[in-house]
């Protein structure tokens, strides 16, 4: 499962878990010239686009706040979760998705052996000291024979990485600062989830991680 990418592995990392046949985790596939360009434009999307902490269907708050930039954004408040083309906040579409990210994205998938992906949509979720995500499936798109592409920027995080049903037991493992994580065909539905973000310090973000997520909605 460990792929060593175009600039190099760093062997004190941990190894990467078995996580599954449609499943690739790539350590280090950003470095940080591009982790650079790349905060540079969340920058410019949270400008037009701002990072809120969006409620659930049941009232509950997300302790991430998130934005969304390419074609679609992907709202959750008490209508449900879903995807839109305007952003409620500015009644504006969404910021156009970096070319940069759409072809790292893709070369992503495409290393997890999933080509011709063209992400729709990135969701920017930004995590400080106690945000979590709980366990979830990605299932709001129409398109689930594309896979998920997840990039992980600044402090790290213990990925909960579970089976097609919640009850499944999880396993758990760390994701750090240029990490992708790419999952599709029978790993597609699987549950995931961020467990509360330990105090960390990052050269680049300082106390906030950044997880760019890229999806087809069609």
């Amino acid at each position: 499962m460990i792929t060593d990418d175009l600039f190099g592995y760093d062997a004190s990392l941990p190894p990467v878990p078995e996580l599954g046949a449609d499943t690739l985790l790539m350590r280090q596939f950003i470095d940080d010239s591009l982790a650079l360009q790349i905060i540079e434009s969340v920058k410019h999307i949270h400008a037009h686009a701002p990072f809120r902490h969006m409620t659930t269907v049941t009232g509950g708050r997300l302790s991430a706040s998130m934005t969304s930039c390419g074609q679609w954004g992907w709202l959750s408040d008490a209508h449900g979760y879903r995807y839109s083309e305007y952003d409620p906040l500015t009644n504006k579409p969404w910021p156009s998705m970096p070319a940069l990210w759409r072809d790292l994205a893709a070369k992503a998938a495409s290393q997890a052996g999933f080509e011709g992906f063209v992400p729709q949509t990135c969701l920017i979720n930004c995590y400080k000291t106690g945000s979590k995500l709980s366990l979830h499936q990605d299932k709001d798109e129409h398109h689930l024979g594309a896979p998920v592409v997840g990039f992980s920027l600044g402090i790290p995080a213990i990925f909960c990485w579970g089976g097609l049903s919640r009850q499944d037991q999880t396993l758990q493992f760390p994701l750090f600062h240029g990490d992708a994580l790419v999952f599709g065909g029978a790993d597609r539905l699987r549950y995931h989830g961020i467990l509360p973000i330990k105090r960390h310090h990052h050269a680049l973000l300082k106390s906030c991680r950044l997880s760019l997520t890229f999806r087809q909605i069609f």
